[in-house]
């Protein structure tokens, strides 16, 4: 009797955060109706602000697995002075407040001498998709680094230590040893930092307002004419956003 009332207690409480979870998802499209939904699916700026933040989220993403991927081998593979503070330094971006992100980045990438020198190369990160694409890396790229340095531990060093010694040099190792074990959780990172960039504003808002991602035009939209021109935009990503969260599920789940 006990242990049913016990079941019966921790439905109870997680019936209570699936409602929180739910019902405002439900509500959003129940309250939009179908036909504006299709009125703001063929509305051209909502359709060109999707592509550009997809586009956008996933050249974050590429960048991060050249440069994070070596990262989080390191990390995994190598005890050295300094590692966990290496660590705490790529989990900073999750912890600080987006707006805030935005602003440190302003300040380093804008009117700076760092700014003058990439700009020098013809980049610029204010106002342009290189300030999107920066935002959204700075805050999203835990997610890849991290399930990418579990992955890795999770691949066991004597098939990489057997492979060096048939010959195999550590670039060889790396690239046919390594990364194809640790693929299930590298594809996941990769999928879960595109899908996070996809919803990034804070950051982006204040580097970047045009061109506009589609976060930053529903609060545009918002803003300017309120919820009844706002709502259909955001319902719209948030039908895609679940799109995409059922994609990547079904991807690591075919990786099993």
């Amino acid at each position: 009797m006990k242990s049913k009332s016990f079941i019966i207690t921790l439905v109870a409480l997680g019936f209570i955060i699936i409602f929180f979870l739910s019902i405002p998802i439900l509500k959003m499209f129940v309250g939009v109706g179908s036909a504006k939904l299709i009125e703001t699916i063929q509305d051209g700026e909502v359709i060109d602000s999707i592509l550009l933040t997809m586009k956008v989220s996933a050249w974050a993403m590429v960048f991060v697995l050249f440069t994070g991927l070596p990262l989080a081998y390191i990390i995994a593979r190598y005890n050295f002075y300094g590692r966990s503070l290496l660590e705490s330094i790529v989990d900073i971006p999750i912890m600080i407040p987006h707006t805030a992100a935005g602003i440190a980045l302003l300040t380093t990438f804008g009117d700076t001498m760092l700014g003058d020198f990439f700009k020098f190369f013809g980049i610029e990160f204010v106002g342009t998709e290189y300030g999107i694409m920066i935002a959204m890396m700075f805050l999203s790229a835990p997610f890849l680094i991290n399930s990418a340095k579990d992955g890795f531990r999770k691949v066991d060093v004597k098939l990489e230590k057997v492979a060096r010694t048939l010959g195999a040099n550590p670039i060889s190792v790396f690239f046919r040893i390594t990364i194809p074990n640790a693929k299930k959780d590298i594809i996941n990172g990769a999928l879960m930092m595109w899908s996070r960039g996809l919803g990034e504003f804070g950051a982006v808002v204040i580097l970047v307002y045009h061109p506009m991602t589609t976060p930053v035009l529903i609060f545009d939209r918002f803003n300017s004419y309120g919820l009844s021109f706002s709502a259909p935009v955001a319902a719209v990503i948030i039908g895609f956003s679940v799109v995409v969260f059922l994609i990547v599920r079904f991807i690591t789940g075919r990786l099993k």
